[in-house]
C-alpha cells in the first residue's frame, strides 16, 4: 500500500472481497442465504406455535383444575370448617402429581392455608411465593374467570392459578394452586421441536448439498465451456474441455471440441492462405518499379517498398509507425500536407500531386488513395503511390527539343535550296553563267546537307528502336582501313596527315560491319573536321585488358611476360585520336546529346549535330560505351571496347543491356 493511500474500511474491504465472485457464484449465494432464511422463519413459526400450543394446554389444564377445586371447597371456606378444608385440600394434593402447591387466602390476600406447607407454621419453603397475595381488585368479580400465570421458578416452569371463592354475594377469599407443566405435552412439544430443528437442518444441509451438486455438475462444466468461449474469442483454437460429464452437458462439451477442432482447422488454412497471400503481396509491393507507401488511419508508416526508399533516400532507416510528414524532405512534406489532411479527414478518397525536388532535379507524381472497409464507411489507412516520372519529363523535354531541332536543321537548307532554286527561276536570263553555276552548287551543297540530316535522323530512329541486330564475327582493320581510304583526299586537301596502328594479327569482334563502319566514318569525320593543316588522326586498335597474345614458340619462364584471361567477355580496343583544337569541359558534358555542336559556338564548321550520336547507339547495340579524352589545343581521343569472336552469347545480350539502361558517360 503507498504512503498516499488510506486504509480500507471493513465495508470497502467487503465489497471489494464480493466484487471478486463471479455473477454466477453471486446468484447461488444469494438463492442459498434466501432459502435458509426462508426455512430459518418457518421454523421459527413451527417452535413458536408449538410453545403456544403447550402453554394454551396447560392453561386451560390449569384453570380446569382450579375450577374444580374451588367448587369443592367453597362451601368448607364459607362454614369456616378449616380442618375439613385442609383434608379435602391434602387429598386433592396427593391425587395430582401436576399440583405443586395449594394455597388459601382470605379476601386480604393474607394466606392462612398452604399444602404442603401451611401458611401459619412459620417456615419457610422456596415454594411459597408470598405471605399475602398481590390480586387484581376486580378478580372477586370473576368466579369463573380465575388468573392464571408462569413463572419459571428454580425446578422449572410452573402455572399459578388463583380462583376466587365466591358463596352468593360474599367473597371468601382466594384459591391459589401451583401446577407443573404437562409431561407428556413437554414431551411432545419437545419431539416437534427436534423434529422441526431436524427437518430444518436437513433442508438446509440439502440446500448446501444441492449447490455443491450444482457447482460440481453444472456450474463447473459451464464455467469450463465459458474458459473455453473465451479462449476461442481470443484466437487460441487449441482450446479443449475435457471433464468426465454425461447427459446433455457431456453432449455440449463434445460438441464445443468438435467445433473448436474444425475452428483449428479452419484457422490453419486460413493461416496459410493469408501468409501466401502476403507474401505474394509484399513480393509484388517490393519489385513494384514504382514506389509504394501504405499509411494507417493517422498517417503512420505502415509499409514502405525498397523504390520508395531509394526515391526519398530512406535507405536503412525504420520507418513503421512514424508520421509520414516528418520523414518526407520538407518540400514534399509542404505539397503533401494539405491532400493528405483532407484524406484522413474524409473529404476526399483520392489526390494527385505532382512536385519536383532534390539537386540534381527529380519530379514525382505522388497519388494517394483511401483505403476503407467493406462497408466504406470507416476510414483503414492510406495507399500512396509514388511515380518518378524524371525520364519522361527527360524524354519529353529531348522529344521537344529533337523535333525544334529537326525543324531547325531541316528548315535552314530547304529554305537555302528555296532561295536559290527561285532566284534561278526568276532571274536566269540576267545571271552569267558563273553565278548560275555558283547557285546550283550552293543549292546542290545544301541537297547534299539535307540528305545527310534525314539520314542520321533516320539512323538515329532505327537505332532506337527496338529492332534486332545480327552480330558475326568481323575483320575489324579492313574497316578502318577503308574508312582512311574514304577520307584520304580530303585530309590531304586539309594537310592533315592519317595513321593507321593497327597489327596484322588483329583478333576478330563480334560485331555488325555496317554499323562499325559507320563510327569509324562519323568518329575519323568528326576528327578531321576540327584538325588544323599540319595536324594528325591516328586510328589504333589493341586487346585491352581481357587477353594476351603471345608467340606459340616462345616457352613461359620466371622473367617473359606471361598473361591470363581476366574476364569472361574478352575485348578489343579502339581508339581514334586527332591533334584537334579539343573540346572544353562544358561541351564534354553535352557532346553526345542530339543537335549539339561543338560548332555554335565558334561557327567554324557546320554539321547536322548527330553523328556522335549515332556513334553512341551503335556502341550500346555492341554492348559497350563511348568513352573521351580531351583538352583544349591539344586535341581530343575517343575510344571503346568491343568483344572478341569468343565471347558468349548471353554475356554480350546482358552486357547490352546494361549499356542500354547506364547514364550517358564521357
Amino acid at each position: 500500500m503507498s504512503a498516499g493511500t488510506a486504509p480500507l474500511n471493513w465495508q470497502q474491504r467487503l465489497a471489494r472481497w464480493w466484487a471478486e465472485f463471479s455473477l454466477q457464484t453471486k446468484l447461488l449465494a444469494a438463492a442459498t442465504l434466501v432459502v435458509s432464511l426462508v426455512m430459518a422463519g418457518i421454523c421459527f413459526f413451527a417452535l413458536n406455535g408449538i410453545q403456544a400450543d403447550v402453554r394454551m394446554s396447560d392453561t386451560r389444564f390449569a384453570r380446569d383444575l382450579g375450577l374444580l377445586l374451588s367448587a369443592n371447597v367453597t362451601p368448607l371456606v364459607a362454614e369456616g370448617n378449616d380442618r375439613e378444608l385442609a383434608a379435602v385440600a391434602e387429598r386433592f394434593w396427593k391425587s395430582s402429581r401436576s399440583l405443586r402447591y395449594i394455597f388459601f387466602a382470605d379476601p386480604d390476600g393474607v394466606i392462612y392455608l398452604g399444602i404442603p406447607i401451611s401458611g401459619s407454621s412459620g417456615s419457610s419453603s422456596e415454594l411459597l411465593l408470598s405471605r399475602r397475595l398481590e390480586l387484581p381488585a376486580d378478580l372477586a368479580r370473576r368466579p369463573q374467570n380465575p388468573l392464571i400465570r408462569q413463572h419459571l421458578s428454580p425446578d422449572g416452569q410452573v402455572t399459578d392459578v388463583f380462583v376466587p371463592l365466591v358463596a352468593g354475594d360474599r367473597y371468601l377469599g382466594v384459591l391459589a394452586l401451583g401446577i407443573n407443566p404437562n409431561e407428556a405435552a413437554l414431551a411432545s412439544a419437545a419431539l416437534s421441536r427436534e423434529v422441526t430443528v431436524a427437518v430444518f437442518i436437513s433442508i438446509w444441509v440439502l440446500v448446501i448439498l444441492g449447490a455443491v451438486f450444482n457447482a460440481l455438475t453444472i456450474t463447473q462444466p459451464v464455467k469450463e465451456l465459458l474458459r473455453g468461449v473465451r479462449s476461442i474469442a481470443s484466437g487460441d483454437f487449441e482450446a479443449r474441455i475435457a471433464l468426465p460429464v454425461g447427459g446433455e452437458l457431456g453432449e455440449l462439451l463434445e460438441g464445443f471440441n468438435d467445433m473448436a477442432s474444425q475452428l483449428e482447422a479452419y484457422n490453419e488454412a486460413n493461416i496459410e492462405e493469408l501468409t501466401a497471400a502476403q507474401v505474394k503481396q509484399q513480393s509484388l509491393i517490393a519489385t513494384m518499379a514504382d514506389g509504394a507507401l501504405l499509411l494507417d488511419a493517422e498517417g503512420r508508416v505502415v509499409l514502405v517498398n525498397p523504390t520508395a526508399r531509394r526515391l526519398f533516400r530512406w535507405e536503412g532507416r525504420k520507418l513503421e509507425g512514424a508520421l509520414v510528414g516528418d520523414e518526407l524532405p520538407e518540400v514534399l512534406a509542404l505539397e503533401l500536407q494539405t491532400p493528405l489532411e483532407t484524406l484522413l479527414s474524409g473529404e476526399r478518397d483520392s489526390s494527385d500531386v505532382r512536385c519536383s525536388f532534390g539537386e540534381p532535379a527529380r519530379t514525382l507524381r505522388i497519388v494517394l488513395q483511401s483505403v476503407r472497409d467493406v462497408s466504406g464507411e470507416s476510414l483503414k489507412g492510406i495507399a500512396v503511390t509514388v511515380q518518378d516520372l524524371t525520364r519522361e519529363v527527360e524524354l519529353n523535354a529531348a522529344q521537344s527539343r529533337f523535333i525544334s531541332n529537326v525543324s531547325h536543321e531541316l528548315r535552314t537548307p530547304l529554305f537555302n535550296i528555296k532561295s536559290y532554286v527561285e532566284t534561278l527561276h526568276d532571274l536566269g536570263d540576267q545571271l552569267s553563267e558563273e553565278d548560275r553555276k555558283e547557285f546550283l552548287a550552293i543549292a546542290n551543297a545544301e541537297t547534299d546537307r539535307l540528305t545527310r540530316l534525314v539520314n542520321d535522323v533516320l539512323d538515329l530512329s532505327r537505332l532506337e528502336s527496338d529492332r534486332s541486330w545480327s552480330m558475326e564475327p568481323v575483320e575489324l582493320r579492313p574497316a578502318m582501313e577503308q574508312t582512311l581510304r574514304n577520307y584520304r583526299l580530303n585530309a590531304q586537301d586539309k594537310g592533315v596527315e592519317l595513321s593507321l596502328e593497327v597489327d596484322e594479327q588483329l583478333p576478330r569482334v563480334r560485331g555488325n560491319w555496317d554499323l562499325l563502319l559507320q563510327v569509324f566514318d562519323n568518329l575519323v569525320g568528326n576528327g578531321l573536321k576540327f584538325t588544323a593543316s599540319g595536324g594528325r588522326l591516328m586510328l589504333r586498335a589493341y586487346p585491352w585488358p581481357d587477353t594476351c597474345l603471345i608467340d606459340p614458340s616462345t616457352e613461359a619462364s620466371g622473367d617473359s611476360p606471361t598473361c591470363a584471361l581476366t574476364a569472361p567477355l574478352p575485348r578489343l580496343r579502339v581508339e581514334i585520336a586527332d591533334t584537334g583544337s579539343g573540346i572544353s569541359r562544358e561541351d564534354q558534358q553535352r557532346i553526345f546529346e542530339r543537335f549539339y555542336r561543338v560548332e555554335n559556338a565558334v561557327h567554324t564548321e557546320v554539321g547536322t549535330g548527330l553523328g556522335l550520336s549515332i556513334v553512341r547507339g551503335i556502341l550500346e547495340k555492341h554492348g559497350t560505351q563511348v568513352r573521351m579524352a580531351s583538352e583544349l589545343g591539344v586535341g581530343t581521343t575517343f575510344w571503346f571496347d568491343l568483344p572478341l569472336e569468343q565471347a558468349d552469347d548471353s554475356e554480350l545480350q546482358l552486357e547490352v543491356e546494361r549499356a542500354s539502361r547506364s547514364p550517358e558517360l564521357i
